[in-house]
């Protein structure tokens, strides 16, 4: 839905004009309120609201769903590892990545000191 130049409305013009712009807005109206010169609130009736929000949940159950498509594609074509596996490789990793971060600069990740050759 597109917006006309009458559906944004600044702040104070929309407090001095609330009840008719509630009406507005119940007739199917959506306006734009702006506080100094940017958007701020929007002024909807409370079904549409209801439906944006229905919408919005069914959106999320259908990348759910979607998910477990795929979930269950992998499975069917053996994309699987085990979870105890996948979780103490996954541990591994980060425990390296926290000792090579931890080491000071200047030592090699066999933990001696490294010298430079001077020319």
């Amino acid at each position: 839905m597109g917006f006309s130049a009458s559906d944004v409305v600044p702040f104070t013009q929309a407090r001095a004009n609330l009840s008719e712009l509630a009406d507005q807005a119940k007739a199917g109206a959506e306006k734009i309120i702006t506080k100094n010169g940017e958007s701020y609130v929007a002024l909807i009736d409370a079904d549409r609201l209801d439906y944006y929000h229905r919408l919005e949940r069914e959106h999320i159950h259908l990348l759910l769903l979607a998910d477990a498509q795929r979930g269950l594609a992998d499975i069917m074509a053996g994309r699987t590892v085990e979870a105890d596996g996948a979780l103490a490789e996954r541990q591994s990793q980060r425990q390296q990545r926290r000792t090579a971060a931890a080491q000071p600069s200047g030592t090699a990740s066999t933990g001696k000191h490294t010298t430079k050759k001077r020319g």
